[in-house]
Parts: C-alpha cells; structure tokens; sequence
C-alpha cells in the first residue's frame, strides 16, 4: 500500500510540478498560521503571581509596603475580602498578585528579589478572588 503512496506522489510530482510548489507552499502558510494561533493561546493563559513559601517574613512585609503603595490594597484590610486569612504570605501573594496584574502580567513584574512566583494555577479562594 505505502509503494503505491510513494509511486503516485512520484506521478503527481513529475507531472505537476508547479501544482505540487504551491501545494508546499500553502502547506508551510497553514502551519505558520497554526504556530502563531498556538503561541497565542500560550502567551494568553491566566497566570497569578504568589509569594513563594520560602520567602522570608521582612521580604514579605517589605513586598506588600511597597505594593500597596502603587496599587490598591482595600481588600486586605478587617473586612475585606482576602483579609482570612490573615497572615503574611496570604496578605502578601494578594498584594503581589494585584501588582503584577496591574503592570501587564510580566514575569519580571513577579520577582519581588527573587520572593515571587507565577502560577498558572488560580489561587482564589472563598470571596477571595485573585484578580
């Protein structure tokens, strides 16, 4: 069966030469095609920046100052909706995450001194939605 592939597409070739350039050639675009609409839907998944649980407590308290000077940080406040629980890494990975969300999703936007991750799993939690 496969001889008679090969020998037709030999045909097909020596008769058709230019038939079989532009049939290449509209292979190699709808691949091209399909590789960018690929990289897209890669480039385009949700990420989350968290802090990472070795990170230590000055880290992250300097981490949220700082954050929650350039973005808004109402949710963390007694009663507000990422406030439970209240500790330092949760209150932290909120404050990061807001930030890095707000500066276009970039990894370097998630460094914190190297006390950031990014994530593609999706860290809400309760009422508490990461943005």
């Amino acid at each position: 069966m496969f001889w008679f592939l090969i020998q037709t597409l030999k045909q097909e070739i020596k008769y058709y030469p230019m038939a079989m350039k532009v049939s290449a050639s509209v292979f190699i675009l709808l691949l091209s095609i399909l590789s960018v609409g690929t990289l897209r839907v890669l480039n385009a998944q949700k990420t989350w920046c968290v802090a990472k649980p070795s990170a230590t407590q000055a880290t992250l308290l300097e981490n949220i100052n700082f954050v929650c000077s350039k973005v808004d940080c109402s949710i963390l406040q007694r009663g507000g909706a990422c406030y439970i629980p209240n500790n330092l890494i949760n209150h932290a990975s909120i404050a990061m995450n807001s930030y890095y969300q707000s500066q276009g999703r970039n990894v370097w936007n998630c460094n914190f001194e190297n006390s950031g991750l990014v994530t593609i799993s999706d860290p809400s939690y309760g009422i508490c939605s990461y943005m």
